[in-house]
């Protein structure tokens, strides 16, 4: 029996344990975002900033081998090196040293669910494409090679054309080439392989023209290579041999025969000369080009949600799981590598499985997932890893400072200038099934066809038409409460979360869609949950576990969310913006949950991904204490800036988004401003979109944008209602990150935003990050006072000194701060104790934040905290108190929050 990679790799690193060194203690992540303006040498060059500012690990977006330019890294296409741009191996090893020098661990990002497979970069795609199901690498993604369509037979359709295949081809927009043994098609930026067995007519013209007989021998060498089909592994390594030496000697003989090297030359020229000829070339490629739209319908491979440059990989197989992961495994094995955060593992067949692997090859790593949990949702029991990336908690803390008695007026406010009712369940339902239908059609339609198979082995079912199929399917994935379920074949692979979540949906579709008949979603439903045998009925269920969660993600977080605007600070990934809020008592409750389940989850507020950043939130949450002056405010630059229009454009719920983004970013320039403007358009999908943008709409958002930005009366008014805005933005958003810093879990810093940060969604939160300002900053931070640090609140400083004293304490007390320590909530008494947040952690570190300050308005009343026995010095003023009942008036006189440290008593 062969020998599984985990337990190889996990052999692997129980031998090279006793030389590695320790792991740093978990203290707080860094994310660091790395492309080729930031690489890995630029990562080394910050890291004795970070150690000075105490984090414990560096956290690296994926930097394995992208797609040339890559913004992000997510687009790998080739994990057996690092990424060339960010400096290679030489770069990461040189990293590695800066950080084991600083005392500093390394958690990196890793992609298992897809690859970038666009033009040449991707050798395994290459050789798909080249060998078709003959290919080493044609199971390694999730293509459907035996279901593939009728027209085309084993063959991945290629939708990258601007136009229809033909137009194209008849422009002369597609070329045939050849260079050094190799013919490939060009089109535009993209290039695509030939399979060698379709070149003996080439190879055979070219060699009658010339009389070479060594070209009609390679002619008949490709015609008796061995036709692409789904084969054994000796087939396939006798079609890869022989190819290779095919172009091996085509090579030689056009480097070493003028003559030949002119006939093929001529060869090329006459089949690109005539469109019929070079059809009948590609007609007998292993893929099919085709018009870029037609991606939405009839693609036979699984996406990274809409994204056809991205295609899925298959990690339940172990050879796919093994060349993936073979670095980063050896990385942590060696220890160089302290954790790995797992990118959108909801797009596997089998996560739970995969999460298996990953730690019997990592026994000892800190693993967090990219998960998206729903509100209530847990994460899997059965997965062994610490926690998720943080937006639970993102959305959970922020929830802290959203005034519940906004809802009702804002609400009335948002249906007022939208003219449309703020039904945001409503509003998901319709956005993911809209993108059912537009974006994720293809997929669709995949399990359509499994559905009809299906259907034909049932007699109560084969009735049926594709059409109600595809009805039922559809209608079942618009109503999907969650991400995903996680059945499995095999005793206790269906949970009872499953099959919840799996007759909410059913019922939720009878109740919307009373026409379906009720028989056939019961039949569906019961195929969902695995209560139908077969192996068509398995893989259906299978498959639509992958189809629910793009669903969710493009029909909620890139769009929905882009629609719903009562209060946009509460559109957040993972977030639920029909919750208006959170109290006290439920965080403290939610906070403990998690504790319980996972102590070492990461906690974040701001991510690479966040639509915006963690200080654009705190202050728009600030416009739930006061509507009334909001919507007074808005109605009037709403009046004067119609003037602005052009028409009806832009539509009022646009303008409205504006006007919100305006106060949470403000200052920013106009460049920033219509980029995101027209983002957030596209990503609505009402007036324009990614895949059919409309230009006149466009122009006119962005003709309003600059005009009413270089309008002088209504800056004017927008600066007079920002300023009084700022100061309690800023002490919201260091109240969430002393939260964050002190808090149960693992918290991440993502890059720049130790000082106030106010971006919007990517790309904008991905702007370069003066380092070298934070890191001047925080020498001078050392020699100042509390009240001079206020004084510089405007340079960030007083959230770089909050961060770097929590930070502090938790590298001093981890027996306070770290996963085992207590959590115990603090109530404060007296008539403002609703705008308190306290607790303790451990027996050591106590937390107290104002919260809703704008109706605090600084008057705390009679408003007391009890603390517990003891000497207690407040890390961020350097005030002293003893246990006992205080005013909070007291403990917060010199700064607006507070962190107390007990002294411990002399041995």
């Amino acid at each position: 029996m062969q020998e599984s990679f985990g337990s190889t790799a996990s052999a692997d690193a129980a031998e090279r344990r006793e030389g590695q060194r320790v792991q740093p203690e978990r203290i707080a992540t860094c994310r660091l975002q790395l492309h080729p303006g930031f690489t890995l040498d630029d990562a080394a060059e910050v890291v004795p900033y970070l150690a000075r500012l105490g984090i414990s690990h560096v956290y690296l977006s994926p930097i394995l081998q992208a797609v040339r330019g890559s913004s992000h890294g997510y687009d790998v296409v080739d994990p057996s090196r690092v990424n060339d741009e960010l400096g290679g191996e030489a770069a990461r090893q040189r990293l590695c040293t800066a950080l084991a020098a600083a005392g500093m661990g390394l958690v990196l990002d890793i992609v298992p669910n897809h690859m970038a497979v666009a033009g040449d970069q991707n050798p395994w795609w290459w050789d798909v494409l080249e060998n078709g199901p003959s290919s080493r690498f044609a199971m390694h993604f999730d293509v459907d090679w035996e279901s593939s369509e009728e027209r085309w037979p084993n063959k991945v359709l290629l939708p990258v054309l601007g136009d229809h295949y033909g137009r194209v081809l008849e422009a002369g927009e597609i070329r045939l080439q050849y260079d050094g043994g190799l013919f490939d098609l060009a089109y535009y930026e993209h290039r695509f392989p030939l399979d060698p067995s379709s070149l003996n007519d080439l190879l055979d013209r070219a060699g009658r023209a010339t009389g070479i007989e060594f070209l009609g021998f390679l002619a008949e060498s490709c015609a008796r290579l061995p036709q692409p089909q789904l084969t054994g592994r000796d087939s396939v390594a006798r079609r890869h041999r022989d190819q290779g030496v095919i172009r091996q000697l085509l090579d030689e003989i056009t480097r070493d025969d003028p003559a030949a090297a002119e006939a093929i030359a001529a060869e090329v020229a006459r089949i690109n000369a005539d469109p019929d000829a070079l059809d009948a070339l590609i007609e007998k490629q292993n893929y099919r080009l085709a018009w870029w739209r037609t991606a939405g319908r009839d693609l036979g491979y699984r996406r990274f949600f809409d994204i056809n440059d991205l295609a899925g990989l298959r990690q339940e197989k172990e050879e796919v799981f093994r060349a993936v992961h073979a670095l980063p495994v050896r990385w942590v094995a060696e220890g160089s590598v302290h954790g790995l955060r797992v990118d959108h593992p909801d797009g596997l067949r089998d996560p739970g499985q995969y999460f298996s692997q990953l730690r019997r090859a990592c026994p000892d790593t800190w693993i967090v997932a990219e998960k998206i949990l729903e509100p209530g949702e847990p994460l899997p029991g059965d997965w062994p890893i610490a926690g998720t990336t943080g937006y639970d908690f993102l959305n959970r803390v922020q929830g802290l400072f959203v005034d519940p008695a906004g809802e009702a007026p804002l609400t009335r406010l948002f249906e007022e200038l939208a003219g449309e009712n703020a039904d945001y369940p409503e509003l998901v339902y319709e956005c993911k099934r809209q993108v059912l239908k537009d974006l994720l059609g293809s997929e669709l339609n995949r399990l359509s066809s499994l559905f009809v198979a299906i259907c034909e082995r049932h007699r109560r079912h084969r009735d049926y038409t594709r059409h109600e199929l595809y009805l039922a399917l559809l209608e079942a994935a618009a109503c999907f409460p969650v991400y995903r379920t996680y059945v499995q074949p095999g005793e206790g692979g269906v949970t009872a979360a499953d099959v919840d979540c799996v007759e909410t949906a059913m019922a939720n579709a009878t109740e919307r869609r009373p026409e379906l008949d009720s028989e056939l979603l019961q039949f569906l439903r019961d195929l969902l949950l695995l209560r139908i045998p077969g192996e068509h009925a398995t893989e259906l269920a299978l498959r639509f576990q992958q189809l629910t969660g793009p669903a969710m993600a493009k029909g909620v977080e890139d769009t929905a969310l882009y629609r719903f605007h009562r209060l946009v600070a509460l559109n957040e990934v993972g977030g639920n913006p029909e919750q208006f809020g959170w109290s006290v008592v439920e965080f403290h409750d939610a906070t403990a949950r998690a504790q319980a389940r996972h102590p070492e989850s990461m906690l974040a507020t701001s991510t690479h991904d966040t639509k915006r950043s963690e200080d654009v939130h705190a202050r728009l949450l600030l416009l739930s204490e006061i509507p009334d002056s909001w919507a007074r405010t808005v109605c009037h630059w709403m009046d004067h800036n119609t003037r602005h229009h052009t028409g009806e454009w832009p539509d009022a719920a646009t303008e409205y988004l504006y006007y919100q983004t305006l106060v949470g970013a403000w200052p920013i320039d106009t460049e920033r401003m219509t980029a995101y403007m027209e983002k957030a358009a596209r990503e609505a999908k009402q007036h324009t979109s990614w895949t059919h943008p409309q230009e006149d709409y466009e122009q006119a958002l962005r003709d309003f944008v600059i005009a009413t930005l270089q309008d002088p009366e209504f800056r004017a008014s927008l600066e007079v209602f920002v300023r009084p805005l700022v100061e309690p933005g800023r002490t919201n958003g260091l109240a969430q990150t002393l939260i964050k810093l002190t808090a149960p879990g693992v918290p991440d810093i993502y890059q720049g935003t130790e000082l106030w940060d106010l971006s919007l969604v990517d790309p904008d939160n991905r702007r370069p990050v003066d380092f070298a300002t934070r890191a001047r900053l925080l020498e001078e931070l050392q020699h100042l006072t509390p009240a001079q640090i206020q004084a510089r609140a405007d340079e960030g400083l007083p959230k770089l000194w909050v961060v770097q004293q929590a930070l502090a304490l938790r590298r001093r007390h981890p027996e306070w701060l770290g996963p085992d320590a207590a959590y115990t909530p603090l109530r404060a008494s007296g008539e403002r104790a609703s705008h308190v947040v306290a607790y303790l952690r451990g027996d050591g570190a106590l937390v107290l934040v104002p919260r809703l300050v704008l109706g605090l308005a600084g008057d705390w009343r009679d408003t007391r905290l009890q603390l517990p026995p003891g000497t207690w010095h407040n890390r961020l003023c350097g005030m002293t108190l003893q246990g006992g009942e205080h005013p909070v008036a007291e403990i917060l006189a010199t700064f607006p929050l507070a962190l107390l440290e007990r002294e411990e008593p002399m041995p």
